[in-house]
């Protein structure tokens, strides 16, 4: 399982058209082949800063829909709104040894 969290910077005139794109992609995006979940989460001491976490099946699966049209259509539409440039992590749990 790997979980993803993209850190986005948005200029305060785009927030409520970031938030309805994503509202219209996040369907799309968790019925994507291998996602589990998608979720956004605003900064609690920042209201320009948004964060989404996406759980996949596997890495490949992700890598698969960071190359699909879906992401590059939705990310086309967002990143022109970033006040700073956007920051993401892959992560995954521990193995117990």
């Amino acid at each position: 399982m790997i979980t993803r969290i993209v850190k986005m910077t948005f200029r305060a005139e785009y927030l409520t058209e970031f938030i309805e794109i994503f509202n219209e992609s996040a369907t799309l995006i968790a019925s994507f082949e291998g996602c589990c979940s998608v979720r956004l989460m605003q900064d609690a001491n920042n209201e320009n800063v948004y964060f989404t976490l996406s759980n996949w099946q596997s890495e490949d699966q992700l890598n698969a829909y960071r190359s699909s049209l879906l992401f590059k259509t939705t990310w086309g539409k967002i990143k022109p709104m970033f006040s700073d440039k956007a920051q993401a992590w892959s992560l995954v749990e521990p193995s117990a040894e």
